[in-house]
């Protein structure tokens, strides 16, 4: 049943977040605006900054929060899981090609957050309680009359709330604190969820005074851990970058145990997870600068414009640097095997054989070319080791080696016979564990031990990624309410926040691969509907950015 719904949902993910149009249409959207208003993310960037400082406001500003406190809350729900395991899992999908993409997706995600937090401030509500409430969902109601587009969108912020910004959160801090601590994930995630309680049932206020405290402590402590590899492989600097932009049109190479991505896939991945990271073009930050004091809303897009910078560019060139200098990317990996990444083909491969490197190649990219089907049959097992042949186990997009294969009630060494069809072992408590390629938080995690802090670089790791997803889940739980708000009134916030926190304790000890299926589809339901918006408000937010920069100009001068 599991495997079943996993099979859904990448064909579901590879007809919208991995179609071929997807990233096209994400970053076409970006280069749009960015040509159209004259590149904003270059020319806006100081005055951005003056922005932040508090250094341009005015007093009696309606809002709930400041402007920091507007940015804080919205990098907290974009400085998660994206940076620290979404950077590692782009790099394993398709080699460090990737991070390119990634900076690309950033670069003109400045420019798609800035029009999407403008249009989204100017069209923001005070609620009954006083509050102020905005995003997508308003500008598509009150001025492009979609109440449908809103809707829809609303929807689709409440799924993504779970699948982007609760569940993937929730299950990296559980691996990597199981990985590095030891402790059960259902019991990280049980303390974790009445911690989140407590700090969401405070509201908007509480939110952004516990998000403007996280964000820059969990910052500084990830960037030390971060040089401290870097300039302890520091010769492979050079080389990192190298590979990265020498393979932009070449795709990635294998290497290791790392079988090559095309072009194709690594530019696909690259955009999915740069977006995944900074969630520029989603609409999800426009929620959060929608509380802050301005009474102009290109004041506020102007402070959207750094989020990119910082996540993306500053934070995840950071991530990749560590994972490619110190090489563990291509190196295999004692784990336990995922089922839904395990697949047992037909036929003996050996990753340091080029026919069968090529063929392998062929297979994993789904082109055309190659000659690989998948094993059905029986294998017998002695004492966890196969005693049959003609077969390769296939995990995490490698050739796995040294396979034990376990009970999973005991972890006892199983012996016995093993039916296979299409690949899949159909005997339910059976666990493999072996040498295969890792990704994700786990990738990350083993990274940060190549450097100068040895195996305690994990601790900041997990540090790191509490606080980065924690601090995430909190702010896509305000995200969450906002939409339930404009969808049903008030009355749905604490149903939604029940099961927001339960959501969160359940996703700790579930399956990985399966959390980051439903995010990627999430991610696109929220996408869609929100750059549709914003091209039809293009001439509008040209007219608002020319009266901003009209009316600043004769206040200077004026004073």
């Amino acid at each position: 049943m599991l495997e079943a719904f996993s099979d859904f949902l990448k064909l579901l993910d590879g007809l919208l977040g991995g179609s071929v149009w997807f990233p096209y249409i994400l970053l076409g959207v970006g280069l749009f605006f960015t040509l159209y208003l004259g590149f904003p993310q270059v020319r806006y960037f100081k005055h951005a900054w003056l922005v932040v400082t508090g250094k341009l406001d005015r007093k009696g500003a309606p809002g709930d929060t400041s402007h920091f406190q507007a940015l804080a809350t919205a990098l907290s729900g974009t400085v998660g899981t994206g940076n620290i395991g979404g950077v590692a899992f782009a790099i394993y999908l398709g080699g460090p090609a990737a991070l390119f993409w990634m900076w690309a997706t950033a670069f003109l995600g400045m420019t798609t957050k800035f029009v999407e937090v403008t249009l989204s401030h100017k069209y923001r509500i005070k609620t009954e309680d006083g509050t102020m409430a905005g995003g997508p969902m308003f500008y598509m109601d009150r001025r492009l009359n979609m109440k449908w587009l809103a809707g829809a969108f609303a929807i689709a912020t409440v799924v993504s709330s779970f699948g982007t910004g609760n569940l993937p959160q929730s299950n990296n801090i559980a691996i990597g604190i199981e990985s590095t601590f030891g402790l059960s994930p259902a019991i990280t995630g049980g303390v974790l969820a009445v911690l989140l309680a407590l700090v969401i049932l405070g509201g908007i206020h509480r939110i952004a005074k516990v998000t403007s405290s996280i964000v820059p402590v969990m910052s500084v402590i990830y960037v030390v851990g971060a040089l401290a590899v870097i300039f302890y492989n520091l010769e492979n600097i050079g080389p990192a970058f190298g590979s990265i932009f020498s393979q932009i049109f070449t795709g990635s190479a294998a290497t290791g145990g790392f079988l090559g991505a095309t072009i194709a896939y690594a530019f696909n991945r690259g955009v999915n997870r740069g977006l995944f990271s900074n969630e520029a073009g989603q609409g999800s930050a426009p929620i959060a600068h929608a509380s802050a004091r301005a009474d102009e809303p290109v004041s506020e897009g102007m402070v959207s414009i750094l989020e990119p910078f910082i996540d993306t560019i500053l934070i995840c060139t950071l991530t990749g640097l560590v994972i490619l200098s110190s090489g563990v990317w291509t190196e295999k990996h004692l784990n336990d095997f995922d089922k839904t990444e395990t697949s047992i083909i037909a036929g003996q491969y050996s990753d340091k054989d080029d026919e069968d490197k090529n063929n392998l190649f062929l297979y994993l990219n789904e082109e055309k070319g190659h000659n690989i089907e998948m094993y059905n049959g029986t294998i017998e097992v002695v004492s966890g080791k196969a005693q049959s042949q003609g077969f390769t186990i296939l995990h995490a997009r490698s050739v796995a080696e040294d396979v034990r294969f376990l009970l999973s009630e005991e972890e006892d060494l199983y012996t016995g016979s093993l039916v296979i069809q299409n690949g899949k072992i159909q005997k339910e408590n059976i666990i493999l564990r072996g040498k295969s390629l890792i990704h994700s938080a786990e990738l990350t995690t083993e990274a940060f031990t190549r450097g100068y802090f040895g195996d305690y670089g994990q601790y900041i790791v997990s540090i790191g990624l509490l606080l980065f997803a924690f601090s995430t889940a909190i702010a896509w739980s305000y995200y969450g309410d906002r939409a339930i708000t404009y969808l049903i009134g008030p009355r749905g916030v604490m149903p939604y926040r029940v099961f927001y926190v339960a959501g969160f304790f359940w996703a700790s000890f579930s399956d990985t691969a399966l959390i980051w299926d439903i995010a990627a589809i999430a991610i696109v339901l929220m996408t869609l509907p929100n750059l549709f918006g914003i091209m039809l408000l293009r001439k509008e937010m040209k007219q608002t950015v020319k009266d901003y920069w009209s009316d600043y100009e004769s206040k200077r001068s004026g004073s």
